[in-house]
């Protein structure tokens, strides 16, 4: 899938206003276990939140971003505070849940 267009993240930063955190991050940062908790969250889920509890700084919170989606293939939709949102749409077309807009309403 190519990466998301800025109406696209528009739309999906929409649906994820109602959703909790799934995954938080504390004080030991990206581990393999939280890697792989997020990315069992978006086989189920496609689209999730992220809490970080202790990286209050906006550059450790952008790294830590930036290796999630290395890592899990999955694509940050947006930054609120301290909860990331991240995108991966699942790779069987029978089990996707969200429908992405192709263009601009």
């Amino acid at each position: 899938m190519e990466k998301l267009q800025g109406f696209q993240k528009k739309h999906l930063r929409g649906l994820a206003h109602g959703l909790k955190p799934v995954v938080f991050i504390g004080q030991k940062g990206l581990t393999d276990t939280v890697v792989q908790s997020i990315n069992e969250a978006l086989n189920s889920h496609e689209l999730i939140k992220v809490k970080f509890i202790d990286f209050k700084e906006k550059e450790h919170k952008k790294k830590i971003a930036e290796a999630i989606e290395q890592q899990t293939g999955g694509e940050t939709v947006g930054m609120i505070g301290h909860t990331a949102i991240f995108y991966r749409q699942h790779t069987d077309p029978q089990k996707r849940k969200i429908k992405i807009p192709q263009r601009e309403l």
